[in-house]
This record gives C-alpha cells, structure tokens and sequence, in this order.
C-alpha cells in the first residue's frame, strides 16, 4: 500500500470517528439543555414553597428536598419563635434534655426514647438529630459529648 493509499484510508477513517463526535456532541447538548430546563423548573419550585412556607407561618415543620429525598427543616432557633416548628421527634429530644436538668449522654435520651444503646451503631443517627439541634442553636453541646438546653 503506497503511502497515499494509507493516508486516503487514515482520513477515511478520521472522517468516520468525527461523525462518532458530532453524534455525541449533539447528544451532550441535547441533554445539556433538558438539564437546564429542570434546573429552572426546580428553582421556580423551590420559590414558590419557599413562598408557601412563609405563608403559612413558621408553626408547622417544612420538607425539604436534600439529594432528592424528602427530610423534615430542622429549622435555626433564631428563624422560629418557638420549638412547635421543630418535627415531632425533634421536639421530643429537646423536652427529654430540657428534662434532664443538666448535661445528658445521647445513651440516655436513647433510653428515653427506647433505643437499645447496646445494638452498635443504634445510636449514631441520634447523635446527629442532638447534633444538628446544637447546631441551630437549640441545644448546647459540651466538649465531653453531652448536651443541654440552650437557654
């Protein structure tokens, strides 16, 4: 095969392997732009619950999507005027630590709320709910890993 024979057959080949592209570029636009046309409803979703929301009044507990499931607003002490607007649970470990009367271990508000502290790993999500209480401000989290109301 002569050395133009073979660069023919290269840019045969060249030219088939740009169609290949140009298919696969036009399918990345194209789901490109069906990506920004949820993006935009999405958006005009979340404005008009976040309308809603304030509507209705901070009293009831909001969902929120988070990596595309519904979860209960645990909402900062600083955005509500009272713990009505926390979800039921929620509420319930703040009235168990507000009734422990100093720092409480999470292994007691898990006996509280009848969590087994002795199946490993049972008590790990509680941790994270009196956590993230601590965080919005409505616990106090000492540096041993009890918690307390926030007064």
């Amino acid at each position: 095969m002569s050395t133009l024979e073979r660069t023919a057959a290269r840019r045969v080949e060249l030219d088939q392997f740009a169609e290949v592209l140009a298919k696969q570029l036009a399918e990345v636009d194209a789901e490109r732009e069906e990506l920004s046309v949820v993006e935009r409803v999405l958006r005009r979703l979340y404005e008009q619950e976040a309308e809603a929301a304030a509507k209705a009044g901070a009293g009831t507990p909001q969902l929120v999507q988070v990596a595309g499931r519904s979860v209960l607003k645990v909402p900062h002490r600083s955005e509500v005027p009272d713990a009505s607007a926390l979800p039921g649970g929620y509420q319930r470990m703040l009235k168990i630590v507000q009734g422990a009367g100093g720092p409480v271990m999470v292994k007691e508000v898990g006996a509280e709320l009848g969590i087994d502290p002795a199946v490993p790993g049972r008590l790990e999500p509680l941790r994270g709910k009196l956590s993230k209480l601590a965080d919005r401000g409505w616990l106090h989290k000492l540096p041993n890993g009890t918690f307390t109301i926030r007064l």
